[in-house]
């Protein structure tokens, strides 16, 4: 299975190829356990995000790995692709801004549920 750091630039390589805007890569260490990283993209338009959907996808599994989940495509509003330790979210523009996930992820934690050491 390959490592998260190597799907990590696969999947920015990708965004980056297919002309994705605004791309932000959250490292959610010590943030949650449910991946290392979280990736957040725009596209232009419903078209523009389910193209880079699909295209990441199939990017993705010719990594090997199994398990790439994908919510969202019939509408392409907002597509969310698992790929196990990577999460991305991609968006068109003003469905972003609205759901604001960069603001969730990079506020710190409060102090009551910030994780133990």
């Amino acid at each position: 299975m390959p490592v998260a750091s190597d799907v990590l630039k696969l999947v920015e390589a990708t965004l980056d190829g297919d002309k994705a805007e605004d791309v932000v890569v959250i490292d959610l260490d010590g943030k949650t356990e449910i991946a290392d990283y979280l990736v957040i993209a725009s596209g232009t338009s419903q078209r523009h995000v389910s193209a880079m959907a699909q295209h990441l996808r199939r990017e993705i599994k010719s990594l090997g790995l199994n398990g790439v989940a994908v919510e969202g495509q019939s509408n392409c509003d907002w597509v969310l692709i698992d790929a196990v330790d990577i999460i991305v979210h991609l968006f068109r523009p003003e469905v972003r801004e609205f759901y604001n996930l960069e603001k969730i992820w990079t506020d710190p934690l409060p102090a009551e549920a910030a994780p133990r050491q």
